[in-house]
């Protein structure tokens, strides 16, 4: 019984957290985002994004400006890698330092 209690706590708290997470991208807000949440939001679309190898793109993010850096494989990989950056709330400009190999 106490093994089924703890389930329901952990499934009612991840519930709660993904609801947060949801309601907080839809709040309007006069505060910038910070570069931190700018940098995992923008690794976490190229990770999703199959059209990308994000293991070889670094992100780093100055003031909403995020930088890719590292290689991939054509052109329309850099080009994707910099419209997945693009849709990331915050994101001011993006610099786009990726070298095709």
């Amino acid at each position: 019984m106490k093994r089924n209690y703890v389930s329901f706590l952990v499934a009612a708290a991840s519930m709660a957290i993904v609801a947060g997470n949801a309601y907080a991208d839809d709040v309007k807000s006069d505060q910038p985002v910070a570069d931190s949440y700018i940098t995992t939001k923008v690794k976490a679309e190229l990770a999703k994004d199959k059209g990308t190898k994000a293991h070889d793109i670094h992100v780093t993010t100055k003031d909403g400006v995020v930088m890719l850096e590292g290689t991939v494989g054509s052109t329309a990989e850099k080009e994707l890698a910099a419209k997945d950056a693009k849709k990331v709330k915050g994101v001011v400009d993006v610099h786009n330092g990726l070298t095709v190999q």
